[in-house]
């Protein structure tokens, strides 16, 4: 095989990844008005991803550097033309970190309520705008004959893009539901499963909708497999979310997941960047880097991936147990009195 056809595959799982696994600790986060009616709740949601989120992000990061590397002529295009949306992702991404890290700092409610609604805030904009983004890759994008992206923000939320955001955040949605039924006991586990339930239904029906879109206007005969697969897949989480299953119905919207990156990239190939002008779509050949780097990349993915595997695989079986009410210790944190108290006696004890 091709190295270039190799690492815009590789490129492809890296982003399977990413959105299976971030997938779930951003549906987490978009729940967490919802789920969590007092601390002890919201707190039990947090730490179902608390030993893992950060990881899962690992994956984004990956995928960056391998496009960089891999593809530049495809970074370049794609990281100018998107630049907005990325750089809202990032920014929302940075405020959601923030706020995981520090939420628990000051023991005060008012402080932990922003915390809440930058966690929100960081998991709601990434979900929609990587849908709007990856449905635009779908769709085609306004690019002239230097591969220089034309078109301004606004011509990238056009209603097919629009409705793939709203389409991948009915996902992750669901998929964060399903996790939260399966990683908690007790009332936030009977919460989630009910929600899964009625959730799973309607991202059955937005997901339908795009994907159907997708496939008669911008995909080739072979990806109605993963159309297929998609649909199998939401069908049996309706199912397993009603018998509550959630083992099953976590594995079944991971599938979907899957499904749904095949239809992306099935549909982008044998481009990186497809243009509404079919003349001015960039090229996996034209956007590949020499031989000599693909060849190193691949040696350095050989030996270091199964190592990442095997680590990140090994924190999800450590933290592998359900979690309730019941296991969340009171709060340490200091209140703002407190913390300005203790900085009043240190400057005392310096004078």
């Amino acid at each position: 095989m091709d190295l270039s056809i190799l690492w815009f595959l590789l490129i492809a799982v890296l982003w399977t990844g990413y959105l299976v696994l971030e997938g779930f600790d951003f549906g987490v986060g978009m729940l967490l008005p919802f789920l969590g009616r007092n601390e002890k709740d919201r707190r039990v949601m947090i730490n179902t991803i608390g030993p893992v989120w950060d990881g899962n992000e690992v994956w984004l990061l990956t995928a960056g550097g391998a496009t960089f590397a891999a593809f530049p002529e495809w970074y370049a295009t794609l990281f100018s033309g998107f630049y907005l949306p990325l750089f809202l992702i990032l920014l929302a991404l940075i405020v959601r970190i923030v706020a995981f890290e520090w939420r628990g700092k000051i023991n005060t409610p008012g402080w932990r309520a922003w915390a809440d609604r930058a966690i929100v805030f960081g998991s709601y904009v990434p979900a929609i705008l990587w849908g709007v983004a990856f449905a635009n890759l779908v769709r085609g994008v306004e690019l002239d004959a230097n591969y220089q992206y034309v078109g301004g923000f606004f011509a990238l939320l056009n209603p097919f893009a629009l409705l793939g955001g709203l389409c991948l955040a009915s996902i992750f949605l669901t998929h964060g539901a399903v996790f939260l039924a399966l990683k908690t006991s007790g009332d936030i586990h009977t919460k989630a499963a009910k929600l899964a339930e009625t959730s799973s239904v309607v991202t059955l029906v937005v997901a339908a909708a795009w994907a159907i879109w997708a496939q008669l206007a911008y995909s080739v005969a072979w990806t109605w497999a993963a159309v297929a697969v998609a649909a199998i897949g939401l069908l049996v989480v309706v199912i397993t979310t009603r018998q509550r299953r959630e083992g099953r119905a976590f594995v079944a919207s991971a599938v979907v997941i899957v499904a749904a990156v095949v239809l992306i990239f099935g549909s982008m190939y044998p481009d990186v960047m497809p243009a509404l002008n079919p003349d001015y779509s960039l090229s996996i050949a034209a956007a590949s880097s020499t031989d000599y780097t693909l060849t190193v990349m691949t040696w350095v993915a050989v030996i270091l991936t199964p190592i990442v595997l095997l680590y990140q695989g090994w924190t999800y079986w450590v933290f592998r147990k359900r979690i309730s009410a019941d296991h969340i210790p009171e709060h340490t944190g200091l209140t703002f009195a407190q913390v300005t108290a203790r900085k009043d006696e240190a400057g005392a004890a310096q004078v």
